[in-house]
């Protein structure tokens, strides 16, 4: 599926002349009068970016980026206005839009900002299907072996964790083993990494 970018606009002439400058260059657009029926439609599963104009009737384009972001709909957002208003591009950069541009919009800056927020996107996906990805590895795990884990990953070498666990360092190591095999670790410092996307560094209750 193409990359998608979705402008939410009053304005019927700025919807569709940057839909057409955008699909000059490939891109999937929707347009939207409304904040309300940009969030009314259903969107596809794809890589994308919102073009958001700062004053909208009824929500403002400052309220719809932070029921965006209550909603968990994390598409980068670039706000557009027609008022060099200072004031209110720092609280939509510090609220997270990734740019604020003013009317007349210059085309290559448009451009730069719609692509830069698609590689965000793209980015924050990929990394969200390999923690999914390292999830489902993790929920192999037995009870003992995420104790091994999380001991491993905090830097306890075998005979402290057979120590710690009462087990033998040899029943310690097939575990470790184990882990290393169904987490599909390279090696510890890729294990450490893994653990450290997932959260999960803290030690788990102890297995019995």
């Amino acid at each position: 599926m193409k990359d998608i970018v979705y402008i939410i606009d009053d304005d019927v002439s700025v919807r569709e002349g940057v839909g057409d400058l955008l699909r000059s260059v490939g891109l999937e657009v929707q347009t939207f009068a409304s904040g309300q029926e940009f969030l009314d439609t259903k969107r596809p599963d794809a890589p994308g970016c919102i073009i958001l104009d700062v004053r909208l009737p009824g929500r403002s384009g400052l309220e719809m980026q932070r029921i965006l972001q209550n909603l968990s709909i994390q598409l980068p957002v670039i706000f557009i206005s027609a008022h060099g208003d200072v004031p209110i591009s720092v609280r939509a950069m510090k609220s997270g839009a990734i740019e604020f541009l003013t009317k007349p919009l210059r085309e290559q800056e448009l451009l730069d900002a719609v692509h830069a927020g698609i590689e965000r996107d793209r980015a924050r996906r990929e990394e969200a299907k390999l923690i999914a990805d390292l999830r489902t590895r993790y929920d192999t795990l037995t009870a003992r072996e995420r104790e091994i884990m999380h001991l491993v990953v905090t830097g306890s070498v075998n005979k402290q964790i057979a120590g710690q666990t009462s087990l033998s360092e040899v029943t310690v190591k097939v575990h470790r083993g184990h882990v290393m095999q169904k987490m599909r670790a390279k090696s510890l410092v890729d294990l450490v990494r893994m653990a450290d996307s997932l959260g999960v560094t803290a030690q788990p209750a102890r297995a019995k």
